[in-house]
């Protein structure tokens, strides 16, 4: 899983790197890795995703995994909790990945799951409006945490508060230790 300052982070580089960029070849789930989540078949992956251009990318609060980056590919979106790597042209493809994207350019992008990671293409119309604010965000206001401390169990700590269930998404173990 990534965090929310990963995330935000790699929105940003694929905002700034990969927007226009068109998609020549995919592999997805070509190292099967036991704790690596796909939506549906990911063999449908490069028919989903051959052709189309980057336009768009932003951090979000995942389906429920925690923390993704989104990369939008026209009308398909790629919702990714894993962390990507860039390789400019020329470079030697990773030893093991769970989805390969490669582009006109022949620049391409890995996702490598370590521990578990979602790695999910579903047509951008399907991505639910539901999500937590992110604590970036004005929507995660006073008022919002306080409704969050409120709907938890009284005894429960704050550590377990700020980073389990996905309270907060994008806000883990990693990101509490820097805060606390």
């Amino acid at each position: 899983m990534i965090e929310l300052p990963e995330t935000t982070v790699l929105a940003d580089q694929i905002r700034k790197n990969l927007i226009g960029k068109q998609i020549t070849n995919v592999q997805a789930n070509t190292h099967p890795h036991k704790f690596a989540w796909y939506t549906g078949d990911p063999g449908n992956y490069p028919a989903m995703l051959t052709g189309k251009k980057i336009t768009g990318s932003a951090a979000g609060a995942g389906s429920g995994c925690g923390y993704s980056t989104m990369i939008l590919c026209e009308d398909t979106l790629l919702e990714l909790g894993t962390p990507i790597r860039y390789y400019p042209k020329g470079s030697r493809l990773p030893a093991k990945h769970q989805l390969l994207l490669t582009f006109d350019d022949d620049s391409f992008i890995s996702c490598t799951v370590k521990m578990w990671g979602a790695l999910f293409c579903i047509p951008a119309t399907a991505f639910p409006d539901d999500k937590k604010p992110s604590p970036l965000t004005d929507a995660f206001d006073e008022r919002y945490f306080e409704q969050l401390c409120s709907a938890s169990p009284k005894n429960l700590s704050l550590k377990a508060l700020l980073a389990t269930e996905q309270r907060i998404p994008g806000l883990g173990n990693g990101v509490l230790q820097d805060i606390l």
